[in-house]
């Protein structure tokens, strides 16, 4: 795979990702009821459902930012996995496997997002004594 393909895929990702996660961001601060239903239902208190919002809005800021703040786009990346993952076992527990379907579709989105960000940015890691 070119560099081009790469980047088209990471760009299609990251704006995906970016409204996925945008839009859920913006319905937890709104206090969208449709949103806040699910959440409270799955038993997340109303200030974790805003403490989502805000860092789903401030992540998908981060993420939108060309080549800039890598490091930072790591630890968004890693907040958007710990979102997907704790929505899909909360809902598996409460709800059961069919509600799982968004998680499931979004981890694959974010995980292929992922990996074409690795494959732009390598990481060199370096010791210094």
């Amino acid at each position: 795979m070119n560099a081009k393909t790469t980047k088209i895929i990471y760009w299609t990702g990251v704006i995906l990702t970016s409204l996925w996660f945008g839009a859920s961001g913006f319905f937890e601060l709104t206090t969208n009821p449709i949103v806040w239903g699910i959440t409270q239902q799955l038993g997340y208190p109303e200030h974790f459902i805003y403490l989502l919002g805000v860092f789903k809005v401030a992540g998908v800021i981060v993420l939108l930012i060309p080549n800039k703040l890598l490091r930072l786009k790591e630890w968004v990346f890693a907040g958007v996995f710990f979102d997907i993952t704790f929505a899909f076992f909360s809902k598996l527990a409460l709800l059961g496997f069919s509600a799982t379907t968004d998680a499931i579709i979004a981890f694959i989105m974010v995980s292929v997002t992922y990996f074409m960000f690795r494959k732009l940015y390598s990481v060199q890691y370096s010791v210094k004594y």
